[in-house]
């Protein structure tokens, strides 16, 4: 590539592929869908782990949680874990963040050098799951009431945010063509939605008729269900909800709407893009953190390593690489060697040698690739590490205490067929269970889990004493810099601040 490229990276939050048109789904993107039509989409992306925190750290670092140590929506963030930000920093890049990272602990920046707006979940320790007392429910986890509660809104903490980060970003955006800054820009706007409480005003709400909206297609089987099942349905509060087929369609409706809104703020970045006349020099990838069950199996939220809950959208558009579809499984480790290869003029840096990501470049031209998915969950609902392969058409997914799970996507894409304990699969699910166990050290990734809770929950308790002294990230910002001030040459100001230069309108 002989010029730098822009980076926009705009990040969903809790979007399942499945709702989305290009897979077949009923959701209204337009903005989406036409960013599609020009480039790369993955059928088979995956997240690393199916939860917030930890899935955008293996996102930010290319690393599965074992190794960063990210293990939950409480967890540390290490400051000396590089991600995608310190590489394309070092490059030459302006990098910038504007939304939700779920970032834990004190740094709230990693790597990029301007955080825009404060996050909307935590940054402390306080959400620790405790595996040492699998049967006790806090009360921060996930219940029912996002479901029975559904329906529209005029306005919530969701949309007061990501109005915000929206706003932002498109700023940055024109501040970056009207700025002397001569470095491209990496832009990560991270928006909120659709992610429960399903809750949507008017406006999106309307966008979708009652017939329009589809009940899940698989029914919940109390009677098979997996003991990771069993768990998550007394962490969710399940038991104590009653939901009516009416709740159930008017969760989802509120979703589609909740994607739509999301479109239409991607439609806003992408159109700044084109005012700006940077669109020809940016590369845009659209993701998600993870899925969304949606009321199939029974089931909502994530947490598991179903389909609904750990596949991923992603599109990329970039200059150079023709529309096409990718049938390889992918996943969003593979995001950070992807974008230094893009970012970098000549040869990129080597990666550090414990990533777990490789490049999807050669996806994107269409020479090849690979197939294969890593997950780990380690978070609230299990009682030891679940882990994940993901290769060709098949899925394996292992636990200790629990039974293997072994499907054949290809012919069961609703799994529901689970091919472990089938005498004609025993070779298999042997070579995955020896696979396993190389890639793995269970036990003592276990005994790290535990530790790393028990510290953590005694952290947060010393610090709910006495004053509170937050990490949450505080927007910094200089207003004497801002608008119009005596200090400032007024001509030179107003000029530099019109974008583009005033011309006068035809008569």
């Amino acid at each position: 590539m002989t010029r730098r490229l822009n980076i926009l990276l705009v990040m969903a939050d809790q979007l399942t592929p499945s709702a989305l048109a290009i897979h077949g789904g009923p959701a209204k993107a337009p903005h989406l869908e036409a960013l599609a039509t020009r480039g790369v989409i993955f059928d088979a992306a995956y997240c690393n782990s199916p939860l917030c925190s930890p899935s955008r750290v293996s996102f930010m670092s290319g690393r599965l949680p074992s190794r960063t140590g990210a293990y939950d929506n409480a967890a540390e963030f290490r400051s000396d874990i590089p991600t995608f930000a310190h590489y394309l920093r070092l490059a030459g890049y302006r990098t910038a963040l504007a939304g939700k990272m779920h970032f834990c602990g004190a740094d709230q920046l990693h790597g990029f050098e301007q955080r825009l707006t404060t996050d909307i979940y935590p940054a402390d320790f306080g959400w620790t799951p405790d595996w040492d007392h699998p049967h006790a429910r806090p009360s921060w986890y996930h219940n029912m009431s996002s479901v029975t509660e559904a329906g529209l809104c005029l306005r919530s903490n969701q949309i007061d945010f990501d109005e915000e980060v929206a706003f932002a970003a498109e700023r940055v955006i024109y501040d970056h063509v009207r700025g002397t800054d001569g470095r491209p820009l990496c832009l990560v706007v991270s928006l909120t939605h659709p992610h429960d409480p399903f809750a949507i005003p008017e406006r999106w709400w309307k966008l979708y008729r009652e017939d329009e909206i589809p009940l899940p297609r698989v029914p919940l089987r109390r009677a098979a269900l997996h003991p990771h099942e069993k768990r998550l349905w007394n962490v969710c509060d399940m038991e104590d909800a009653t939901l009516s087929q009416d709740d159930v369609r008017r969760a989802r409706h509120a979703y589609y709407g909740a994607i739509s809104y999301f479109d239409d703020h991607l439609g806003r970045l992408l159109r700044a893009l084109e005012a700006t006349g940077l669109a020809q020099d940016t590369v845009v990838l659209v993701t998600s953190d993870h899925g969304e069950m949606l009321g199939e199996r029974g089931f909502w939220y994530k947490m598991n390593f179903f389909e609904g809950a750990c596949r991923v959208p992603l599109i990329v558009r970039a200059p150079g690489f023709a529309p096409h579809r990718v049938a390889s499984a992918v996943s969003l480790v593979d995001i950070l060697p992807t974008l230094v290869e893009l970012g970098h003029e000549g040869a990129p840096p080597a990666p550090a040698p414990d990533i777990d990501g490789r490049s999807l470049v050669s996806h994107l031209d269409g020479s090849g690739g690979h197939d294969e998915v890593l997950g780990e969950y380690l978070a609230e609902g299990a009682i030891a590490p679940i882990v994940m392969i993901r290769r060709g058409r098949y899925k394996f997914v292992f636990s200790p205490p629990d039974p293997d799970q072994l499907f054949d996507l290809a012919t069961d894409p609703d799994e529901l067929s689970n091919l472990s304990e089938m005498p004609e699969h025993q070779k298999m699910r042997a070579g995955f269970r020896d696979e396993v166990a190389r890639r793995w050290d269970l036990p003592a990734l276990d005994r790290a889990v535990r530790e790393s809770q028990s510290r953590r929950r005694l952290v947060a308790s010393a610090l709910a004493v006495g004053k509170l002294s937050s990490w949450d990230y505080q927007p910094p910002r200089d207003a004497s810099h801002e608008y119009i001030r005596s200090h400032l040459e007024l001509d030179l100001l107003e000029a530099r601040a019109r974008f583009p230069a005033v011309r006068r309108a035809p008569e």
